[in-house]
């Protein structure tokens, strides 16, 4: 008699292969429920209806189809256990050792701006979840996929174990069903809540109370920031959004420490959108060069030479296709990851060369999460990301001398850098290329003095931008010295009048945002 597979899943993604293996490689009987068994069918597949298996026909609309003991019996009997093999005897019932299963899209649905709640309500799925569940309850003998992205990982199980699948993997598909249903059945909660709060109650503004974490198919890595720390990377919401999203075209898989960094890359691409070919080249989560220049190879020429020696082993961000001549300087040194917007084919040849080197497409480099999270003991913190917009109109020129336009732009340049620098942040840049970079020091003179010492001789005629206000005018002192003719700052200071004087005192520009930056 041969193994049972259920397949029933409203993501067809990669269904009709994986149909394909478990039956005519692996000798699996396929039973499917609706629109999936059409589409088996339609591939020239053997296929046995949910309906035919049970005798039962789907009713309610197909509200009803997999809801019978045949089903819930072949999945959740203990096989060890004489009186369960009994049972499925006396039943007809025969074993299911593979459900594949994946749910009604219901954030998508909600994600649409005319959704109604009755549009919403019939996407609420019932049947996958109890499969799901029931399945992964019974993970001993049985193996549950909840995700296409599982698929690959089925199929090499099946091939290394001679059409069997171990505790072990079947163990770890039941801890992410579970994740899967939990997150499923949370995003149901809290928009029924929402609909309830709107009949009645203006909605809270406090991101804490709006705030949804939507964690899905889970995927180990290597380990975390350092080796003896295990790691996994979650996808948040149903659909594939942003790192999730992105295809890596080469090199090896990556890590967690190359995600921060790619975070940290895109944040900052974000800032310059589209406008000019910018590249960014970030270290332990800080950057090391940002530079904008006519064309992008000349941009990311310019952002290594800012900071050579950080940059090897970096992480490149380009806001342009990757080119030839691009790709010719970035096969030059060592660099752990690169992601653009798209690759010019004839850069694979080049590129390639550099099997290690992970090149990965992001077409939509501005996408950001709208909040960040971080974990503390018992809990979580939960704010809006930093990412407003840089508005220079509500800037305050506090000193006699004025920006001319090439140093506002300047100070721009520098600013958007600035707030993408850990504390105590201080962004030295000329010519729209970052020359010295202080960050993460316990205090704001011990940034400068790094930035300063970085930028060298190049710091004649720079721009300085300070994520927080200076307490005292001694960093203002030390840059002027140095050759710094302008610089921006928050303000806020009680000693801010000092800072200013300074600044007048030796002849430079001054403006403050109204805005601090601080990123710890």
């Amino acid at each position: 008699m041969k193994p049972l597979a259920l397949l029933s899943v409203s993501d067809k993604t990669g269904l009709l292969d994986l149909a394909r293996e478990l039956s005519t490689t692996y000798n699996f009987q396929l039973i499917s429920s609706g629109g999936t068994a059409k589409a088996i069918k339609a591939a020239e597949l053997e296929v046995t209806k949910v309906s035919d298996y049970t005798g039962a026909p789907e009713i309610l609309g197909g509200r009803v189809k997999t809801l019978h003991p045949r089903i819930h019996g072949g999945i959740l009997a203990r096989l060890e256990l004489p009186e369960h093999q009994q049972d499925l005897v006396d039943n007809q019932i025969q074993p299911i050792k593979i459900v594949v299963v994946n749910l009604y899209p219901f954030t998508e649905a909600i994600a649409k701006p005319d959704v109604s709640l009755e549009d919403a309500i019939e996407n609420i799925d019932i049947g996958g979840p109890a499969m799901i569940r029931a399945s992964a309850k019974n993970y001993a003998h049985v193996a549950i996929l909840s995700s296409p992205s599982q698929y690959p990982e089925l199929l090499a199980e099946l091939k290394a174990n001679n059409g069997e699948t171990t505790l072990e993997f079947r163990k770890r598909l039941a801890i992410a069903a579970f994740q899967h249903t939990q997150s499923y059945d949370k995003a149901i909660a809290e928009y029924l809540q929402s609909q309830s709060e709107a009949e009645s109650v203006q909605p809270s503004t406090s991101i804490a109370s709006s705030y949804t974490l939507l964690c899905s198919n889970p995927k180990p890595l290597r380990y975390g920031e350092n080796p003896h720390q295990p790691a996994t990377w979650y996808q948040v919401g149903a659909t594939p959004k942003g790192w999730s999203a992105a295809q890596q075209l080469q090199g090896k898989e990556l890590s967690f420490n190359n995600l921060l960094d790619l975070e940290a890359a895109r944040a900052i691409i974000a800032e310059f959108g589209d406008e000019q070919p910018c590249a960014v080249i970030i270290k332990h989560n800080n950057p090391c060069g940002v530079a904008i220049a006519p064309t992008i190879a000349e941009a990311y020429q310019k952002a290594f030479a800012a900071d050579s020696t950080s940059a090897f082993g970096g992480i490149v961000a380009l806001n342009r296709p990757i080119d030839e001549e691009t790709a010719n300087q970035l096969s030059k040194t060592f660099l752990e990851c690169v992601v653009a917007p798209a690759c010019v084919p004839s850069v694979a040849a080049i590129l390639g060369k550099k099997q290690n080197l992970r090149i990965l497409v992001l077409p939509d480099l501005k996408y950001g999460s709208p909040e960040t999270v971080k974990t503390i003991s018992g809990g979580m913190l939960v704010q809006k990301s930093d990412d407003d917009q840089v508005n220079p109109e509500d800037w305050k020129v506090v000193t006699e001398k004025q920006p001319t336009p090439e140093q506002l732009q300047e100070l721009i340049f520098a600013w958007k850098i600035c707030r993408h620098v850990k504390s105590n942040a201080i962004a030295i840049t000329k010519n729209l290329t970052t020359i010295g970079i202080g960050a993460g020091q316990m205090n704001r003179v011990g940034s400068a003095k790094i930035a300063l010492e970085q930028a060298g001789e190049q710091v004649v005629g720079a721009v300085l931008a300070s994520d927080g206000f200076f307490p005292f005018d001694d960093s203002v002192r030390t840059a002027a010295a140095a050759g710094i003719v302008a610089i921006v700052q928050p303000g806020g200071s009680m000693r801010d009048a000092d800072s200013i004087k300074a600044a007048d005192e030796l002849g430079l520009v001054m403006v403050l945002t109204g805005v601090r930056h601080f990123l710890h």
